[in-house]
């Protein structure tokens, strides 16, 4: 995938972040893209919904998962404004998912720059490959959206 590219998914991942912020939500947006094309996205839904597991990536994983009717994701990328939860990390090992761009990281709970960084992991053998991992782009706008009051 090329930088523009890049950049520009990772623009509408930030207007899904906004639209969240706007709707109650913690300000997080995610995009699923497969064969240059956007099959999937989410935004921070967890109080709107009462669902603990309605995350940005998580919705944008299921949704996903139901366009193209598999839960094979290892040709697609998913780009998402903060860095992926546990939860949302254990998803996108299961399903494969082979790269991940993220916006800003999330510290002590994130899947990649904690302590715990089974993001990147390769020996957890039950989910084949880690996915490719591009963090910090448009940081500094992902991280704002989070902080503003």
């Amino acid at each position: 995938m090329d930088r523009i590219a890049d950049l520009q998914y990772m623009e509408q991942c930030l207007a899904l972040a906004r639209q969240a912020k706007e709707n109650g939500g913690t300000a997080i947006g995610a995009i699923i893209v497969k064969d240059g094309l956007i099959v999937s996205q989410g935004m921070e839904a967890t109080r709107g919904k009462l669902d603990p597991s309605a995350h940005a990536e998580m919705e944008a994983i299921k949704s996903a998962c139901q366009t193209i009717e598999s839960l094979d994701l290892s040709e697609a990328i998913l780009y998402t404004t903060i860095e992926p939860c546990f939860l949302c990390g254990f998803a996108i090992r299961t399903t494969r998912i082979s790269r991940v761009v993220i916006g800003t990281n999330a510290g002590e709970v994130g899947a990649l720059n904690s302590r715990h960084a089974f993001l990147a992991d390769p020996e957890i053998s039950n989910w084949g490959p880690p996915p490719k991992l591009l963090s910090g782009l448009l940081e500094i706008q992902a991280r704002e959206l989070l902080t503003r009051g």
